[in-house]
């Protein structure tokens, strides 16, 4: 990119705003994607995240995380530092996993990794278009099969160039995208599909029959199934984000679907009246979520 930049100010009459604009571009998507991966460590810190999940989710980030790294590193310190050879193209396995693997691992990504799904999600979705399409924020890759019967000592992988392309070749690549992309539509909003606490207490009660539980009884839950943390804890954050995640927005708290169907079940199938909750409560004493689910 700053190869192109630099042969449009050199060849092109009139160009040197556009090259400017282009260097501007670069530059924020450089530190959209550097602050990117700050607050995904601050967020990812101190807690329990299946990496191989995450790994798939933010690839593209990553790439040009390192794509930005080497290109500093080379105009700090020229060229003979560059690590460029030393990375290598990684390799994803798709594991055989047992019933109980995956069960466990579904587990595992609706409670730890919900939150931080959401997080990348809302970040992209916050940066403009330009900076989302540089390839400094995120590489984006199309991966074709490159079959080849003349040098059989040709790299298995190859980058192309963009800019060196002929127009005949973008032309191409250009109608391969638009074959076989995923369109995304970006929509600004937040907290679509989750819960305020009467709106939980609304639905558990119309799934009930002959039961049903008060906005007191469902903060009696909550605190005995220890889904989120008590208010003014040092981490809001500290939530299961299966069924509860904290709105740092507004401060509070909003419920996912599933506090809605396993408060139902519980309720429904438990035994455990009212009176006999609010006790384990003030006694202190907590259930666990496993020992209930449906």
């Amino acid at each position: 990119m700053a190869d192109m930049t630099r042969w449009m100010v050199r060849e092109k009459p009139g160009s040197f705003q556009l090259a400017s604009r282009s260097m501007e571009i670069i530059g924020n998507a450089v530190e959209s994607n550097l602050n990117f991966f700050i607050k995904l460590r601050n967020k990812i810190e101190h807690r329990h995240i299946e990496k191989r999940e995450v790994d798939t989710l933010v690839f593209g980030e990553c790439q040009s995380f390192l794509f930005n790294y080497e290109t500093t590193l080379i105009e700090f310190f020229g060229s003979t530092y560059s690590i460029n050879e030393a990375l290598v193209y990684s390799l994803q396995f798709s594991h055989i996993r047992t019933k109980q693997q995956d069960k466990a691992n579904r587990s595992a990504l609706s409670k730890d990794l919900s939150e931080i799904v959401s997080f990348v999600e809302r970040y992209r979705n916050s940066l403009d278009e330009a900076t989302y399409n540089s390839q400094e924020y995120s590489i984006k890759l199309i991966q074709i099969p490159k079959i080849s019967n003349t040098n059989r000592a040709d790299a298995a992988v190859e980058f192309v160039r963009w800019d060196a392309l002929s127009d005949e070749d973008k032309a191409a690549y250009e109608q391969l995208n638009v074959i076989i992309k995923d369109k995304t539509v970006k929509v600004q909003a937040a907290n679509v599909g989750r819960l305020k606490p009467s709106e939980v207490v609304k639905k558990v009660n119309e799934g009930l029959v002959g039961k049903s539980i008060t906005q007191n009884l469902h903060t009696t839950l909550y605190k005995i199934f220890s889904i989120r943390p008590k208010n003014g804890a040092d981490d809001p954050f500290d939530t299961q984000a299966e069924f509860c995640l904290y709105d740092e927005t507004h401060g509070d708290y909003v419920y996912q679907d599933a506090w809605v169907s396993f408060l139902t079940h519980f309720i429904q199938s438990s035994g455990l009246e009212p009176k006999e909750l609010r006790q384990k409560e003030r006694d202190g004493e907590k259930l666990d979520v496993d020992q209930y689910r449906m």
